[in-house]
């Protein structure tokens, strides 16, 4: 027995730390533009040698038009693009959102720069939507990814093992994801001055990133037992965190990388704490319907584990039916 545990820890050890490096590096490493959402506006003749250069890189943007500036910013503002080249009587000109994510703002302006001075025009660069001049990476907000989630497993880890069931589990993990809301936006708007959307609505992102993952934790426990705690935590360790995209974005991830990462709740909560903070709660609605969704399945899960168990204790005969039957 003692040589098959020795075998099972040499051999899942390298196994874990391979997979880990895969989910990390890999989408690291393959980071480029794919079907990036890019509007192009102004009169089509004008626009016709723009979007036949951008068309170049083969699958690289999604091209959207717009009649005019007023449009294209307008789409900018609401998530619909990423940024936008707008064709002047001066040249062209560049409309991005830092704040969207200032790795794309960035790699947009060095594409658009690069085919313009091809041509020996000069680009005009503005930013629509920009970042906080105090972290113009958007360092704070991506970095509030794994505490969130962190938080959320140790939630619904807790209750599991303290051993609430049924109702007082559920209200143990609202009213916890409740206050990592509050006490999130306390420190990261209030006192760092990273977020600077509504407060309310940033409180309430970030308790229901917390809620979808604590929910989840505690009712996969509920149904299955203590591993469901490790099968959710590595899910959303080991791919929803990695997958997120929440340092660059997810059209720069490897597909599907980029589309799973936005059903977690690393990357759907990324994606919504960015909206509330900085477009005004524009694009809410598919990461708030997923993070739903998993709070909603997880407190079912709770609920319904608890029923399960108690129908069980409920037919179980006890000693004293066993012995009678045993005598009939």
């Amino acid at each position: 027995m003692s040589t098959r545990r020795l075998l099972g820890v040499v051999v899942l050890v390298p196994l874990l730390a391979a997979l880990a490096l895969w989910a990390f590096a890999w989408p690291a490493a393959r980071t480029a533009p794919r079907d990036l959402p890019l509007g192009v506006a102004g009169p089509a003749a004008a626009t016709a040698q723009v979007e036949k250069q951008l068309r170049q890189h083969a699958g690289a943007f999604e091209i959207h038009r717009y009649a005019d500036e007023r449009a294209a910013r307008a789409a900018i503002e609401d998530r619909t693009v990423y940024g936008a080249v707008v064709a002047t009587a001066q040249g062209p000109e560049l409309l991005t959102a830092s704040a969207a994510s200032p790795v794309v703002a960035q790699l947009l302006q060095q594409a658009v720069t690069r085919q313009a001075g091809a041509s020996g025009a000069e680009v005009t660069t503005v930013d629509v939507v920009p970042t906080l001049a105090s972290d113009p990476r958007g360092a704070a907000l991506s970095s509030s990814v794994l505490p969130l989630a962190l938080s959320g497993i140790v939630a619904g880890a807790v209750v599991t093992l303290l051993g609430l069931r049924g109702v007082r589990a559920v209200t143990a993990l609202i009213l916890s994801a409740a206050l990592v809301g509050v006490v999130a936006a306390a420190l990261a708007h209030s006192w760092l001055g990273a977020l600077t959307g509504n407060w309310w609505a940033e409180a309430g992102a970030l308790g229901l990133a917390t809620l979808a993952v604590s929910a989840a934790v505690a009712g996969l426990a509920a149904l299955v037992g203590p591993a469901g705690i490790g099968a959710v935590g590595f899910l959303v360790m080991f791919l929803g965190n990695p997958f997120s995209g929440a340092a660059s974005a997810p059209h720069l991830l490897p597909e599907p990388v980029g589309t799973i990462g936005q059903w977690l709740p690393p990357g759907a909560s990324a994606t919504l704490l960015r909206s509330v903070s900085f477009f005004d709660g524009a694009a809410t609605t598919g990461p708030v319907l997923t993070l739903t969704w998993w709070a909603a399945l997880g407190l079912g899960a709770v609920v319904l584990g608890n029923a399960l168990k108690t129908r069980s204790k409920g037919t179980t005969p006890t000693a004293g039916e066993r012995e009678l039957a045993h005598v009939d």
